[in-house]
């Protein structure tokens, strides 16, 4: 599974796809973002973060797998 990366957070993980483990098991985006703290810390000094499957938000208990488009949106300020 691949997540793309965007702003503060391709920053944070000094790269722009993060790779993750085939054996992760990971199932919905809950257990994605656990997995993004445990992983990377530094993380949890955003006011918060999103994640968007196939170019739509998706809240905590939506399915991910392989084949999806997912991205970590980090959040965005603006005037």
């Amino acid at each position: 599974m691949e997540v793309l990366l965007f702003g503060i957070s391709k920053e944070l993980m000094g790269q722009q796809v993060l790779s993750l483990p085939v054996d992760s098991k990971i199932a919905n985006v809950l257990e994605l973002k656990r997995w993004i703290l445990n992983q990377y810390p530094e993380m949890g000094n955003l006011n918060s973060f999103a994640i968007a499957v196939d170019q739509e938000y998706a809240d905590d208990e939506t399915p991910v797998s392989g084949n999806q488009e997912i991205a970590l949106i980090p959040p965005v300020s603006g005037g």
